[in-house]
């Protein structure tokens, strides 16, 4: 499944090799279409699914971002659209067969600190895993990664660091913290909110966490960037809706996109 994935794409992409890998969360795939140089429609790939949420526009982007060669996932694959966890990750592995060697993993996210508001970044430092599933459960590939891979340090330090010094070198203000995530596609309960502050979350959501995990797995540094698009239940007493995600996300998308822009030049 993977190596047909991986045959298809070298195919139309012949001597291009990424260098790193972004996959863009809802509201943030502006990225692509500012930078596309080529695309490949996740139909056109074997074994990749449709993306089937507003904001995920289903495509594949390669291109040139400051001076590195870039792929770019616009749109992802969520457990809450019926795919298995296995098939949610598989662009990930695909990105490392075409020789990513650093991922840079976007969402929108709740936010569980009180002191987050709707259009802030945060730098993921940690995550929890509360989808009840792990991307590495079956039959382990050796040429990739261990059988049994230490989580300690999944986003690598010196890149966060790195997100962190160069936010402040634009005049970005970001925040940082821990990212749990939960399958979804119910927005969480006030108590569910409640347990999350309590077990160390400061924001949630509903994908990214297999994702790192993989890539991490496979020996890809991993940086990872939430939108905080909303104030999760129980924090806020306004209700939580899909478009008030992507309309945050579109407030957030100049500093977004300035802020990628300038990590990648000094990646």
């Amino acid at each position: 499944m993977l190596n047909d994935s991986v045959k298809y794409i070298k195919q139309l992409i012949r001597d291009f090799e990424p260098e790193i890998g972004i996959v863009l969360g809802s509201g943030l795939g502006e990225l692509a279409d500012e930078y596309c140089q080529m695309s490949i429609e996740y139909k056109d790939i074997p074994n990749f699914e449709v993306s089937t949420v507003i904001g995920h526009r289903g495509r594949l982007v390669f291109s040139e971002i400051s001076g590195k060669k870039v792929v770019m996932m616009q749109g992802r694959f969520h457990l809450y659209e019926g795919h298995s966890v296995q098939k949610s990750v598989l662009p990930i592995k695909v990105m490392k067969k075409l020789g990513v060697k650093t991922v840079i993993l976007t969402n929108a996210a709740g936010g569980v600190n009180a002191s987050f508001s709707p259009s802030d970044l945060m730098v993921i430092t940690d995550h929890i895993n509360f989808m009840g599933v792990n991307p590495l459960i079956g039959a382990n590939d050796d040429s990739m990664g261990t059988r049994f891979p230490d989580m300690s340090e999944v986003y690598t330090p010196e890149y966060v660091e790195l997100v962190k010094k160069t936010g402040n070198e634009i005049g970005i203000d970001l925040q940082e913290g821990v990212y749990m995530a939960l399958t979804g596609p119910s927005y969480e309960t006030p108590a569910e909110v409640r347990m999350a502050r309590v077990l160390g979350a400061d924001a949630v959501g509903m994908s990214t966490v297999p994702e790192a995990i993989v890539a991490s797995w496979a020996g890809m540094k991993v940086i990872g960037i939430s939108c905080i698009c909303n104030s999760a239940a129980g924090v806020s007493t306004v209700g939580l809706s899909h478009d008030d995600v992507i309309n945050a996300a579109n407030s957030a998308k100049n500093k977004f996109k300035l802020l990628i822009k300038e990590v990648i030049k000094r990646l």
